[in-house]
């Protein structure tokens, strides 16, 4: 999905409590097509572990001749990967992938030297109308990958470990967690979980990975003494064994993984550990060098021309 407007937040910012190193509250943006809240890239943490970009999407709903319309727009240097809970997505890339992606399922796609794609909404559900939640996440990829080949990977909900137990019903979407592991293939090392609790229910977070964050869906959580409502990024201290407390039904994401190699530079829908890079590639879509989107020619995103230099990655970058 291209990068959109979403500014951090200047109020609202809780202190940290012993077991959350930095709390990050993100503000929800209007986009007409749904709200979206960004937590990543903010001005307090710029990634955790290889995710650099979090986005939550919706909840919205669409009514009949209603979707989403994210035309062909290019990546570099990162891969995407889309995780929904309500509603579908229809995916298109330059590799001539078309995939729809449903509730618990993962697409997968490393842009690596580049891609090009486009998310829609199916004509058949712009006729119907339907809902649509979920988040989208960019992963940085280590410097020795970048330059790879660009892929798409396709993993269906059912192929995906569960762990339901004591209360807890979590989807393993990459790398291990409560004893399971998950089949997706990530460049580094890397954990995303779908976390469920019923009310009352204790979810033990290992220090598996050195950095680790949970992102509030739904409910109310308590770590540390402290509770927490939907819509907020938690960044946990590292090597610290940690217990998250249902106070009611509760939903959240847990993600993280190992330090990346260096900060990463991002513009627009650009991420590279090299600003020229950026540079570079900025030249190639002005120039109509990327590949086009096979089924979805006729359109695209123009490059903006009003958002500056790449920068170190935070929030106060202004993506149109």
């Amino acid at each position: 999905m291209s990068w959109q407007p979403c500014p951090d937040p200047k109020l609202g910012d809780r202190g940290s409590t012993e077991a959350i190193e930095t709390l990050i509250v993100p503000r929800a943006v209007d986009l007409g097509e749904m709200v979206v809240r960004r937590a990543l890239p903010s001005r307090k943490r710029q990634m955790v572990g290889p995710f650099i970009f979090f986005d939550q999407m919706g909840p919205a709903e669409f009514l009949t001749d209603q979707g989403i319309d994210v035309r062909p727009h290019p990546h570099i240097n990162l891969s995407t990967l889309t995780y929904l809970f309500e509603g579908e997505i229809l995916h298109r890339d330059s590799l001539g992938t078309e995939q729809a992606i449903k509730p618990g399922a993962v697409n997968w796609m490393r842009a690596a030297r580049g891609i090009v794609h486009s998310e829609r909404t199916r004509e058949e559900l712009r006729e119907s109308g339907q809902n649509l939640f979920g988040i989208q996440t960019w992963l940085a990829l280590p410097q020795s990958e970048e330059e790879g080949d660009p892929g798409f990977l396709h993993h269906e909900a059912d192929t995906l470990p569960i762990v339901d137990a004591e209360g807890i019903n979590a989807r393993i979407i990459a790398g291990e967690a409560f004893g399971k592991k998950s089949p997706v293939k990530t460049a580094s090392e890397s954990l995303y979980a779908d976390v469920q609790l019923e009310a009352g229910a204790r979810a033990p977070i290992a220090p598996t990975y050195d950095e680790r964050a949970l992102y509030t869906i739904a409910g109310t959580i308590e770590v540390g003494g402290d509770s927490y409502e939907p819509g907020q990024l938690l960044i946990l201290h590292p090597g610290d064994n940690i217990t998250v407390t249902a106070r009611t039904a509760a939903r959240f994401m847990l993600f993280g993984g190992a330090p990346m190699d260096g900060p990463r530079y991002i513009w627009w829908n650009f991420v590279s550990s090299r600003p020229e890079r950026i540079e570079q590639a900025k030249e190639e879509w002005a120039n109509g060098i990327f590949d086009t989107v096979p089924g979805d020619e006729e359109d695209f995103i123009p490059l903006p021309e009003d958002i500056g230099k790449p920068r170190r990655a935070t929030g106060a970058v202004n993506y149109p």
